[in-house]
């Protein structure tokens, strides 16, 4: 179940994606909140009001700090993060899923794979989940 206080944030430099997540999150019930790049993601993350997103929506493709490189700012924290890129590099998938993400979806994407990416990252939060790595 999902608790109405519980904030996505949706990084990206594109703002009809923005737009368009936010509102078919909205759609089932979720809130989100958009940011255009990373630095305003992470200025908000570290203003003097708390601010603590139950889950990040992140592009790979954005100009000064990347999606791979604001997930690794996020590691600290904690913070599920579900990634989204128009990228097709399979090494792009391989770091992205290998630094912690909880979902790699492409895009464009169907709205009901990014909501159940995105129901999976809440319940990755409330639930550890221990990560196995094959020998």
């Amino acid at each position: 179940m999902i608790n109405a206080k519980q904030i996505i944030a949706i990084v990206d430099d594109d703002e009809s994606i923005r737009r368009a997540i936010k509102r078919s999150l909205r759609a089932v019930g979720m809130e989100a909140e958009t940011f255009p790049n990373s630095e305003e993601f992470l200025a908000r993350l570290s203003s003097t009001t708390p601010y603590r997103p139950a889950c990040v929506v992140v592009d790979y493709q954005m100009p000064e700090i990347n999606g791979l490189e604001l997930m690794g700012r996020l590691a600290p924290s904690r913070v599920p993060v579900v990634f989204i890129t128009a990228n097709v590099d399979p090494d792009v998938r391989e770091k992205a899923l290998a630094s912690g993400a909880v979902a790699y979806l492409q895009k464009p994407f169907n709205v009901a794979n990014l909501v159940e990416a995105v129901e999976m990252a809440l319940a990755a939060r409330q639930t550890p989940v221990e990560r196995v790595t094959p020998r």
